[in-house]
């Protein structure tokens, strides 16, 4: 029997599953997307990012050793001769496979005979007829309807016309929110301003950009100069808020509109928003001038126009899970 030293031993330790498979039992290997494998073996034992667990056994671990001793079965020295091969090379890492990005194809769905259920759904929420029709007009919302139940599509566009973001918002009872299949972040729905004005105002959601362009309407502000801008839902910066990133979508339009230098923040008023407030102040390019400018009252830019046009703002139970 070979005696292995603590050397060699821990060689064999830095063995992942992965190479170990790849170069000893090419076989076991079958890939189920991405960076993600599982083993011809066992379809519920996952391997991905130099880590493996076994889902239906509530197992895991990281190297080759564990899996031939939790898996397969082996003894410690089984596993160290099945292994030890490899340990005599270079200490291997993960590496996932590369693969081609394919362009995301976006599926909206037919439009309904008509748009009245979604007019009147968004009527109801303050956004002003103005707003609606330029929308409408644009391509940009639109009533669809499954099974029966009523849903705004939201459309976003890239700077040549074509649309590559979409979202639905259920318009009934049962309220439901969520992006549709191909949906691209980058190309959030917007309101790019007639003009070249030097400055965009961020939100979270589309009602939100169609709320702020109303309360403009309001107030005699000609909201078509402005660039307004949708972030499609809550964005969430990492736990230590200096290595978080930009948004895409904020991203992709300074890109697209590089003489925009100053970004207006008017996000929730609540810990999410404020956190994702401070994030991109943080970590945003010095060039730009950002101002952080929340609603004056209510959770959002919606129940800020509502209070302002004397509406009833919606309880907590009737909002449905939008963010």
């Amino acid at each position: 029997m070979p005696f292995y030293n603590q050397e060699e031993i821990e060689k064999a330790r830095e063995v992942d599953l992965f190479t170990y498979l790849q170069a000893c039992e090419p076989q076991e290997l079958v890939h189920v997307s991405g960076n993600v494998y599982c083993t011809r073996e066992h379809d519920s034992l996952r391997i991905s990012n130099g880590k493996w667990c076994w889902f239906s056994r509530g197992i895991g671990g990281y190297s080759a050793l564990d899996y031939l001793i939790k898996v397969k079965g082996c003894s410690f020295m089984e596993a160290m001769e099945a292994v030890a091969g490899r340990a005599a090379a270079p200490p291997p890492s993960f590496t996932s496979v590369p693969r081609e990005e394919k362009p995301k194809h976006l599926l909206l769905p037919p439009p309904a005979p008509n748009n009245q259920a979604m007019l009147d759904y968004l009527k109801g929420r303050g956004i002003s007829i103005e707003v609606l029709d330029f929308c409408v007009q644009t391509g940009r919302i639109y009533e669809s309807r499954n099974k029966g139940h009523g849903n705004v599509v939201f459309v976003g566009f890239d700077k040549t016309g074509k649309a590559r973001f979409g979202c639905l918002r259920g318009i009934s009872e049962g309220r439901f929110h969520g992006d549709l299949s191909g949906s691209d972040k980058h190309y959030s729905f917007a309101l790019p301003a007639c003009g070249k004005n030097p400055a965009v105002h961020l939100c979270e959601c589309a009602i939100d950009v169609m709320s702020y362009a109303s309360l403009c309407r309001l107030d005699g502000i000609d909201w078509k100069q402005h660039n307004l801008l949708s972030l499609a839902g809550v964005y969430q910066p990492k736990k230590k808020i200096a290595e978080s990133k930009l948004p895409v979508a904020l991203t992709r339009f300074l890109e697209d509109y590089p003489h925009v230098k100053t970004v207006y923040l008017h996000l929730d008023n609540d810990g999410p928003g404020r956190m994702a407030a401070e994030a991109i102040q943080t970590v945003i390019s010095k060039e730009y001038e950002v101002k952080n400018c929340p609603p004056p009252r209510g959770k959002d830019v919606n129940d800020y126009l509502c209070r302002r046009l004397g509406i009833p703002i919606r309880g907590a139970k009737g909002k449905e899970q939008e963010r």
